[in-house]
């Protein structure tokens, strides 16, 4: 079992505007893995590349909020997520987060297959 809001509260914010392999490991941790997925917690502030996985995502805000941009079916879809919220992510469709104010959120995610984009748009 994990205390999700402790971990939280134990892990460096992540600055986007200039991330680091190092930056990375002090802001999320990767608690458990099943099937194909790993269950982690991160917590960041600014705005996330773009990224896909093969299979759906489960986000769900801790602290703070995140707007989720998800790019499906050839639409663009934002939905502002507070703490308390969750949302899913469909397997292959784009997504970025932005967290302004910055956000700890917990997150399951395919472990593999995971594409990254710094476009503008993918």
């Amino acid at each position: 079992m994990h205390d999700m809001t402790a971990i939280a509260a134990e892990l460096a914010e992540l600055r986007l505007d200039a991330p680091t392999p190092d930056a990375m490991m002090d802001c999320m941790r990767v608690l458990e893995t099943f099937n194909q997925c790993a269950l982690g917690v991160i917590r960041f502030a600014g705005v996330t590349p773009w990224e896909r996985h093969p299979d759906d995502e489960f986000l769900y805000v801790l602290e703070g909020a995140v707007e989720l941009t998800v790019l499906a079916d050839g639409q663009r879809r934002c939905e502002a997520l507070a703490a308390g919220c969750a949302g899913v992510v469909p397997a292959g469709a784009w997504h970025r987060q932005s967290a302004p104010g910055g956000v700890a959120l917990i997150y399951v995610t395919s472990r593999e297959g995971t594409e990254h984009s710094d476009a503008e748009t993918p």
